[in-house]
């Protein structure tokens, strides 16, 4: 299987990171992407990708929540470097985040819009953050349309037309712990929507899936996650696996 998003560079897996890694390889996960944050935490992720590269896979990009006033324009100056300086499987995780700083709103559309011309550019897939912002980035995705524009909505937590509109757009849906919440909904009508729109992901160490919810996530879990699309899909543990894991690789071409 493959963890499309997660952040195993980040400090909570600084004590038992290759510990951690390990246990989600022998749990059947043989690879893992990671998301970009910012510049203080870009050459971790990329030393960790050094460590593992037949499994790991670093994306690039500004998360929305570090589009601040006085760096957001530094910080794409950075992102950019880098996606001349090598190959990156996906510009990601960019977005909009409208629970934390809704006072950023126009400079973070300014950093999103941005990174989606340089993935066109560079006919790359996004991995978008969206939280509590649909309305605002689906306005970017329709002013932005373009037929090599794709990728992934992560950590997806909408409801249905939210999640079909997406999908007319040429996007994955990432599913992760929150399917198997009580109040996270999207297990209510995920069986609507067809398993080759689906990725598997854990967005570790955050949202760890039930029963380890409210802990530290971590990759070996993304089989609770397939659990569930078991039952959600009325389908076989390893039908899931191939299915999200040939979605995966379709996604990113695999690197």
């Amino acid at each position: 299987m493959i963890d499309t998003h997660t952040h195993l560079y980040s400090e909570e897996f600084d004590q038992d990171r290759s510990e951690t890694i390990q246990r989600a390889i022998d749990q059947g996960i043989s690879t893992f992407y990671l998301p970009a944050i910012d510049s203080e935490t870009h050459q971790k992720m990329l030393d960790l990708e050094a460590q593992y590269p037949a499994q790991i896979h670093a994306m690039m990009g500004l998360h929305p929540c570090y589009v601040k006033p006085e760096t957001w324009e530094k910080e794409l100056q950075i992102v950019e470097k880098f996606l001349a300086k090598r190959n990156f499987p996906a510009i990601g995780e960019i977005g909009i985040d409208l629970y934390w700083d809704q006072s950023t709103l126009d400079i973070q559309i300014k950093a999103f819009e941005r990174q989606i011309e340089w993935a066109i550019d560079k006919d790359l897939p996004i991995v978008i953050h969206t939280r509590n912002s649909f309305d605002e980035v689906f306005e970017v995705l329709e002013r932005k349309k373009h037929p090599d524009l794709r990728g992934i909505f992560h950590c997806f937590s909408g409801d249905l037309e939210q999640a079909q509109h997406a999908i007319d757009l040429q996007f994955l849906l990432g599913i992760g712990g929150v399917v198997t919440f009580k109040n996270g909904k999207i297990d209510q009508f995920l069986h609507e929507i067809p398993l080759d729109k689906i990725v598997l992901e854990t967005d570790s160490p955050y949202l760890a899936p039930v029963p380890h919810r409210g802990k530290r996530n971590e990759s070996a879990y993304l089989n609770l996650v397939a659990g569930k699309l078991v039952n959600i899909y009325g389908k076989d543990f390893a039908e899931i696996d191939h299915v999200t894991t040939e979605n995966a690789e379709r996604i990113f071409r695999h690197v």
